[in-house]
This record gives C-alpha cells, sequence and structure tokens, in this order.
C-alpha cells in the first residue's frame, strides 16, 4: 500500500495562466510518494536514480558545481597529454595485447577507417549548416541558424582556406558581405548536469561550425552504410536488453570520451587528408575566462563533428579488437555508448586505455543480469529505465512532464498501464493540470498531458520573432537547395523571451496530427 496521501491545499487550475507558479509542494509530495512505492527491482532501481539529476538552490551553488566541470576537464587534458606521448612512443614491435602488436593493430584500424570514410575528402563533406546554438560571435538569443549567414562571423587561421574552398561551392548565397574576424579557437561555457557537477562544452567559431557540420554530416551518413545509424539509439537499445537476457553482449561506457579523443589518436588513425581536414576545422585553443588553453583533445562537445567523430573511432577500435582476438558477435555504437561480446569486455578494456579512454564501472556491464545503454537500462530483459526529476516542479510544464513520466514507467511492453500504487499520486496531480490539455498521446513531449480524451490545448513555447531578410533566404536556400517554399523558421528568428522559458497554451492545430485515441484505448 501507498503512504497516506497528505492534504494541500490547491488553486484550481487556469486555462490561461500557463506560467503560474504552483503554490503547492509538488516536489516532495513526488519524492515521498517514490520513495513508499513497495520494493521491487524496477522500483529499487527508480528510487536510486530519480534525483540523480536533480539540480535546485539547495543543491550545490552554480559556481562551485562549475569549477568542479572546469577543474575535471582540465585533469582530462593533463592526461591526454600523456596519451599523446605515449601513442607516439609506441614502436612496430609493442604488443598492445598478446599475440596483438601495435603495428597490427593500427593498420587494420586504419583500413576500416578507409572501408567507412575513404582516403579522400569530397567537396560535399565541407558543406554543412548553421545550428541554433551560441558561438563565440553570437549569444544563445541571437543564434538563430537565419542570423549566421549574414553579418559578423568568426573562423580560426588555419581554416580559411577552406572555407575560401567550400564558399565557391555555394550557389545563391553571397558570402563576400561576411564580416569575418580571426579568432584563435572556442570559448569554454558549462551548463547544469546533475547536483553536484556541471558539464563542460564550448562554443565554436561560426564558420569552422558551418564545416565541422559538414564532416560530420558526411561521417554520420558513411557508419550508417556499415550497420551504425547515428539518428537512432534503439538498436543499442534493443541489443542491451538482449545482453541481459542471455549474456552474450557487453555494454560499455566511457568517462569524458569525447574530452579524451587525442590529438595523436586521430592522426594515427585517420588518412592524411582527412585528418588534415579535421585539424584545420578543429579549435586548436580553448578560451577559458580570458585565458587562452592549448588542447591536447582533439575537439569537444560543441564541435560539429565531435560526436559522429568518436563514434567513428569506437566502432573501429571496438570492431579491431574482436577481429585480431577471434571474438564473435555483434558490435555497435551511439558515441561512447558501445556494445560488444561479453568475452571481448577485458581486452577492449585494455585497449581503450591504451588509446587514453576509461571505462566507467559504474556503467559497464558484461556479467550479470543487467545491461544500459542509450538511455535504456534492462534487468534479465525487462525494462527499467527510471524517470529523473532534474528540477523542482515549480510549475504548469513541470506538471505535465512528471505525470506523463509517472505513465510511461509504468507501462509494461508498450501497453500504458498505470500501477494500482502509483494512480492516487497522478490522479492528485492531473487535478491541477487544466483539462484542456488533457488528450496529449506522447509521453515524452510535456506540452500536453497523456491521457483519453480528445486532443483540445496544449502548451506552446512564448518567443519573440522578427524578419530574418537575406539570412532567411540563404538558410532556406542551403537547407533545401531551393525546391520548397521556404518554410517560417526559415525567414524568421525565434528569440526566448526572458532567460526562464514561458509558455502560453494554443489549440491543437490539426485533429489529425495527433493519436488516434481509439489507439490510446486499445492500449489499455
Amino acid at each position: 500500500m501507498m503512504a497516506r496521501m497528505p492534504h494541500i491545499r490547491r488553486k484550481k487550475p487556469s486555462t490561461h495562466d500557463a506560467n503560474r507558479r504552483l503554490a503547492d509542494p509538488w516536489t516532495d509530495l513526488v519524492i515521498q510518494e517514490i520513495n513508499s512505492l513497495p520494493s521491487s527491482v524496477k522500483v529499487d532501481y527508480l528510487k536510486e536514480q530519480f534525483l540523480s539529476k536533480y539540480v535546485s538552490t539547495e543543491t550545490d551553488p552554480p559556481e562551485l558545481r562549475r569549477s568542479r566541470a572546469i577543474d575535471k576537464w582540465l585533469n582530462v587534458e593533463l592526461v591526454n597529454e600523456v596519451t599523446n606521448d605515449r601513442l607516439y612512443s609506441y614502436d612496430d614491435g609493442y604488443h598492445i595485447l598478446p599475440h596483438l602488436k601495435w603495428s597490427k593493430f593500427l593498420h587494420t584500424a586504419q583500413s576500416m577507417v578507409v572501408d567507412i570514410i575513404g582516403e579522400t575528402v569530397p567537396i560535399d563533406a565541407l558543406i554543412g549548416s548553421f545550428s541554433g546554438g551560441a558561438s563565440t560571435s553570437r549569444s544563445r538569443t541571437e543564434s538563430h541558424p537565419a542570423s549566421k549567414y549574414i553579418g559578423r562571423a568568426d573562423i580560426t587561421s588555419a581554416a580559411l582556406p577552406w572555407w575560401d574552398l567550400v564558399s565557391s561551392e555555394l550557389e545563391g548565397w553571397d558570402t563576400s558581405s561576411y564580416d569575418i574576424r580571426i579568432v584563435s579557437g572556442n570559448v569554454l561555457f558549462t551548463v547544469p548536469k546533475n547536483t553536484t557537477i556541471d558539464r563542460v562544452a564550448a562554443k565554436e567559431p561560426d564558420l569552422n561550425m558551418f564545416m565541422q557540420k559538414g564532416v560530420g554530416n558526411y561521417f554520420r551518413s558513411s557508419l550508417r552504410r556499415v550497420g551504425i545509424n547515428l539518428n537512432d539509439q534503439s538498436r543499442n537499445q534493443r541489443l542491451a536488453r538482449l545482453g541481459s537476457l542471455d549474456g552474450s553482449l557487453a555494454t560499455i561506457d566511457l568517462s569524458s570520451a569525447s574530452d579524451s579523443v587525442t590529438t595523436a589518436l586521430v592522426e594515427l588513425l585517420l588518412p592524411s587528408q582527412w585528418h588534415s581536414l579535421l585539424n584545420a576545422l578543429r579549435s586548436p585553443v580553448t578560451i577559458i575566462d580570458g585565458i587562452e588553453h592549448v588542447n591536447a583533445m582533439f575537439s569537444s562537445m560543441g564541435n560539429g563533428f565531435t560526436f559522429e567523430l568518436e563514434s567513428l573511432l569506437f566502432y573501429v577500435i571496438t570492431r579491431t579488437v574482436c577481429y585480431c582476438r577471434g571474438y564473435k558477435g555483434t558490435v555497435s555504437v551511439y558515441g561512447d555508448d558501445i556494445i560488444a561480446p561479453s568475452g571481448s569486455y577485458h581486452d577492449l578494456e585494455w585497449v581503450l586505455k591504451c588509446c587514453g579512454f576509461a571505462v566507467n564501472p559504474d556503467k559497464s556491464f558484461h556479467k550479470g543480469p543487467f545491461r544500459e545503454s542509450c538511455g535504456g537500462h534492462y534487468h534479465e530483459g525487462i525494462d527499467i529505465t527510471p524517470f529523473y526529476i532534474r528540477k523542482p516542479i515549480t510549475h504548469l510544464i513541470d506538471l505535465i512532464h512528471i505525470a506523463n513520466a509517472i505513465r510511461k514507467w509504468s507501462s509494461v511492453e508498450g501497453l500504458r498501464i498505470l500501477r494500482d500504487d502509483l494512480e492516487p499520486l497522478w490522479s492528485l496531480i492531473v487535478e491541477s493540470i487544466p483539462k484542456c490539455l488533457w488528450g496529449g498521446f506522447d509521453l515524452g513531449n510535456p506540452s500536453q498531458l497523456v491521457s483519453p480524451g480528445k486532443p483540445g490545448k496544449r502548451l506552446v513555447a512564448m518567443q519573440r520573432c522578427r524578419s530574418t531578410g537575406l539570412g532567411g533566404y540563404f538558410h532556406w536556400l542551403n537547407s533545401t537547395d531551393g525546391r520548397e517554399s521556404p518554410p517560417l523558421d526559415a525567414v524568421m528568428t525565434s528569440e526566448r523571451t526572458d532567460m526562464i522559458q514561458k509558455y502560453r497554451i494554443r489549440p491543437c492545430r490539426k485533429t489529425s496530427d495527433w493519436h488516434p485515441i481509439s489507439e490510446f484505448i486499445s492500449e489499455l
């Protein structure tokens, strides 16, 4: 039996004030009710995990979390310097594993890389796009992609010749009007990660990022030809579930993986043309609070090809170890989430260590009934993936999110069945959600409450829009090759109205856009 629901005074839900701060102590209530659930493997794992990423004014202050993140990042760089020296010091006779010489490992891995991306760089691999993130020249509030096609633009000196080459291939886009500024590299910033530490990322120079994203897209499509789809995490999740059932597959997670890809490793594994290009497009320097740091890592989070590059390297390293050591089974990667035959775990762990990477023992599993990969957590084939409370439940959007998360966690094999011991809590939460926001179908979308009923309205982020003019045209031209009419977001810049996102309630545009309610009922 669940704990007795405490009496709380609730304000009648408003259908107009989507940003009203909740008066009820929802955070404490939800935490109390989750902790009172009867013990089971799934429940105990939820209790262990659901507050692990919680950040509020009651956790460590932002300044302390930021300083810890930067200190950790700099410590990784010290390790990277040692890794670079070590990788260059290995001679052909060095045995990286028993009966496996470094020279053979390197040759096999290099051949696999060439098979995937080729030896030469096609000009199309340089033609990328702009993201909506901040850059070295633009803050987050003025970073809509369309605004980056005109005006000021930053670039590193090494990337400038490549920009001159690629800009000549961009028909219809007048790049001569750019006000180009040469910068030394990227700028470090942090974002919240969990209760004790932030996550480090970097703002890249604008034109470097444009070309970086072209390389990233090329690597992404090349990897897809060998069965690695970086647009879909479900394969890793299915394989993790299989590993938890029969023990055939291990799930491996690395600590600070992208920050541990060193300059030496990339130079040794990539063909010379590709290395020259990537080395020119990367930021050799990171500016930390105004101080320049020369990078021993190849690229950081924020670079447009970091994710795809690390996926390529981890796939090739894992495949090489399995091939050279005779381990049979499936290999799959998604960033630093690695799936490999369980028997290869210790050999792979050692080779990754030699290459500068540290396997995270708390999130890597090669024996026992548990596996975890790409956000999927499985015990003996049962999905026990937890949900997380990342911040205090203070607004309507938070209530909808936690209600949908409870229903999703309660689901069994896709059926949206609500647990009996969570139904009182869920019912209490939804009483404070206006009924016009009921009827949603997407459990991962906090704009509507997932419940039976015809969808009426949903929450929409409030944004301030202004015309982007010529930049919007160039954005549309680069995105569609001019084959379609320009979409609204190509010609309008959307900006957040405040540092804290605000929402308004709007009618759903078309009922046909939403999941048929008959399917929802059939699931029940």
